[in-house]
């Protein structure tokens, strides 16, 4: 849960674990997220990359921050499943561009995901 990659900005892949969380459905409609101090408990990070990427992930839309309550997933089921599609095919783009790069052509893919080898 929180290990992260040297390669690419921690605030970022923190953004992309929460939002991963929000679509998931870890973070249900309109729930309360943790405080700052209690993600970076979570994930053990500085509090200041957790405020910098709940701020990132707060400019998507997918939380809001209601004063004096704290940070909140947002109620817009269609925000989330638009995010989710595009994640997913984000996902499935770079899959089959990876299996492409080992030789493997796209209708033998369907094997390997049927099979699950």
């Amino acid at each position: 849960m929180n290990s992260f990659d040297n390669d690419r900005p921690i605030y970022i892949q923190l953004v992309e674990k929460i939002i991963k969380s929000i679509i998931s459905g870890e973070y249900s409609l309109g729930s309360k997220l943790p405080s700052v101090r209690e993600l970076a408990v979570i994930y053990k990070v500085n509090p200041n990359t957790v405020q910098k990427a709940l701020s990132e992930i707060e400019d998507t839309g997918l939380i809001y921050t209601e004063r004096t309550n704290g940070k909140y997933v947002t109620n817009n089921e269609k925000l989330i499943k638009k995010t989710k599609d595009k994640l997913a095919s984000e996902i499935t783009s770079k899959y089959i561009d990876d299996m492409n790069k080992l030789g493997i052509a796209f209708n033998e893919i369907s094997d390997y995901l049927r099979e699950g080898k």
